[in-house]
């Protein structure tokens, strides 16, 4: 499967964003999708996944109750809605998939084989 990772921007302290993963390529319902990011300077970091199938959500503690992630089997596309966005959650943020994905893998950027190019969101004060 392909990614292509979008929405990425400049938004305001406190505003909100929409990123979208879409996948090519057939069997995509049978894909876990995560999102991570990399802020500059430090390690890439989980933010969220979708279990393929049942669509079962993961959420990192510091975006719980911010962020919302959402896929459409249909459009093979998964969504990261992020709302209340501070300065800290300015990064580069990556799309992954991985098939069939155990329940405890989701937040382990090891066991994700595709990737997307990545998009930068800013988040200024």
């Amino acid at each position: 499967v392909q990614l292509q990772a979008s929405g990425g921007g400049l938004v305001q302290a406190g505003g909100s964003r929409r990123l979208s993963c879409s996948a090519s390529g057939r069997g995509f319902i049978n894909y876990s999708v995560a999102w991570f990011r990399q802020a500059p300077g430090k390690e890439r970091e989980f933010v969220s996944a979708v279990k393929y199938g049942v669509g079962t959500t993961y959420y990192s503690d510091f975006v719980k109750g911010r962020f919302t992630i959402s896929r459409d089997n249909e459009k093979k596309t998964v969504y990261l809605q992020m709302n209340m966005l501070q300065p800290e959650d300015t990064a580069v943020y990556y799309c992954a998939a991985a098939s069939f994905l155990h329940d405890d893998y989701h937040t382990v950027e090891r066991y994700y084989n595709f990737w997307g190019q990545g998009t930068l969101v800013t988040v200024s004060s």
